[in-house]
């Protein structure tokens, strides 16, 4: 007797959800390029939560902002900084020259998204980065973004040169006290005009820079670029900018090289000056007797940057109260909690000499530099085998990354043996199913290995901190400017003889004040 057979056939295997982002950028501030920078947000996110199988892990945008630059673009470096973490499978761009117009960068970022498993799609390129066969085009079409940009830049340098020598150029962004009409003309904002005023003649009166900027910052008036602190370089910006006495001096800065770097004139370049180009705020008489007070003051001590360098990095370690600068008439500058400096039974921290901090960082960083083989590197490898440690039960990130984009690239081979009529369409299907399978379970472990992040990131910052000593001279005879910034975070004021630095990474060293009075 025949039996009777059922054909079961097989269960369809589940798609991965593949979680995708989207890059958008405009590269002007202007409303048109603003209604398109928020239009291209609200596409992308109707467009990914539209699309079955997909899930928006964010769109990242960056405003105004230039395509030639990586590390100008917040959000494009924090979407890189997503996709090494392994929180996203696939990102949509509009154009390569959205994603970036320099060929050099565009590349290293795509090959690094490539080896992370990540595949990028531009829109009007139809590239997809995921069928691992398109590097050439994007080079071809990366360099002709890059060849575009210059142009452009050239182009809008000449338009610029010209009016300058014309005196039709005032400016692109209007300094305090004034606002841009038309995108040419300065007209004064009368409440800010009247602080300019004030500054000036606060300076001629006797006030020093970083006390008119703490009054401006009390006054809540906020700067040009928004920020609500005053600091004495702002106050100094203003003080020297001969647009408030209706003048214009247009060329301080140009670009040069590509990606293009913004650099001050020194005399590379001519510079032009127009008197009576807008409004005055100022007297011509004020602002000239401000520029010689300056150069007296410049010349017996200096308008140097470096005291301003420990602003908020100083914290009270009896009330948690940042410390603010104070100069005496001798010039003598201190650093005092802002609570003991109101009233010295608000906190008993008294004042600490500023060039005793200096020594104190020279005499740590001597000793960190001699004791670099005891202190940081052991710090170093117990960081890498915590790491090692945590790791140890699933694969590397590395080696899953590498395995999803051969899983891609085997997926991509599959699909032009169909479409070249070499593999029959159920082979294909049968093949492409048990690829997105492992694809599946490789995305899910990379997923349990994101645990790791936290540790990833104090490794790097210490890595980078004791790269800086290991760097440094072999012993620092004055305080150096660059190597504090780049290892202190912060300085905790334990007592007027006593200071702790903690540097990036939190190591934290200890020492004492020899000389406080």
């Amino acid at each position: 007797m025949a039996s009777n057979v059922t054909v079961i056939p097989p269960k369809a295997v589940q798609p991965d959800i593949l979680r995708v982002a989207a890059y958008c950028r405009v590269s002007s501030d202007s409303t048109d390029q603003l209604h398109s920078y928020a239009a291209q947000i609200k596409e992308y996110t109707e467009q990914i939560n539209g699309h079955a199988g997909w899930e928006l892990v964010d769109v990242y945008a960056d405003e105004g902002l230039t395509g030639t630059r990586m590390d100008k673009r917040e959000d494009f470096n924090r979407m890189l900084a997503d996709c090494r973490k392994g929180r996203i499978d696939k990102v949509l761009v509009k154009s390569i020259s959205r994603f970036a117009r320099n060929t050099r960068d565009c590349l290293a970022s795509l090959r690094e998204l490539s080896r992370l498993g990540v595949s990028v799609y531009f829109e009007k390129e139809n590239i997809d980065t995921g069928t691992l066969t398109t590097e050439l085009m994007v080079s071809v079409s990366g360099s002709l973004a890059q060849q575009e940009s210059i142009s452009i830049s050239q182009n809008q340098q000449m338009s610029y040169q010209k009016r300058m020598e014309r005196g039709e150029f005032i400016t692109c962004s209007a300094p305090f006290g004034y606002r841009l009409v038309d995108g040419k003309d300065l007209e004064i904002v009368s409440e800010e005009a009247e602080q300019v005023r004030w500054m000036f003649q606060s300076y001629l009166n006797g006030r020093s820079l970083e006390w008119i900027a703490a009054e401006m910052t009390k006054k809540e008036f906020p700067t040009t670029d928004k920020t609500p602190y005053w600091q004495h370089s702002t106050v100094l910006y203003v003080l020297t900018n001969e647009k408030y006495m209706g003048d214009t001096l247009t060329q301080k800065t140009f670009t040069s090289g590509f990606p293009f770097v913004r650099q001050r004139n020194h005399g590379e370049r001519d510079q032009y000056y127009t008197e009576d180009t807008h409004p005055a705020i100022i007297t011509r008489e004020v602002f000239e007797k401000t520029q010689e007070l300056l150069r007296r003051k410049s010349s017996h001590r200096g308008l140097s940057c470096q005291p301003y360098l420990l602003s908020r990095k100083i914290i009270c370690g009896v009330c948690g109260t940042p410390f603010a600068r104070r100069e005496g008439r001798s010039g003598r500058v201190v650093w005092t909690c802002r609570k003991h400096d109101k009233g010295a039974s608000n906190c008993p921290m008294g004042r600490i000499p500023e060039h005793e901090i200096y020594a104190a960082f020279v005499r740590m960083y001597n000793r960190l530099k001699q004791n670099e083989g005891i202190v940081l590197r052991p710090m170093l490898e117990q960081l890498d085998d915590l790491r090692t440690a945590l790791l140890r039960e699933n694969p590397a990130m590395l080696a899953v990354n590498q395995a999803i984009a051969q899983a891609a690239e085997q997926s991509h081979n599959i699909s032009k043996l169909q479409s070249a009529g070499l593999l029959d369409a159920e082979a294909g299907a049968a093949k492409q199913s048990a690829i997105n399978a492992k694809l599946t379970q490789l995305r899910a472990e990379r997923r349990r290995l994101l645990k790791s992040d936290d540790i990833e990131e104090a490794v790097e910052t210490l890595r980078q901190m004791a790269e800086a000593v290991q760097q440094g001279p072999e012993r620092l005879e004055g305080f150096d400017e660059e190597l504090f910034s780049m290892l202190v975070d912060r300085i905790i004021v334990e007592s007027r003889t006593r200071i702790r630095f903690r540097l990036w990474g939190g190591l934290e060293l200890t020492e004492l004040l020899e000389e406080v009075r």
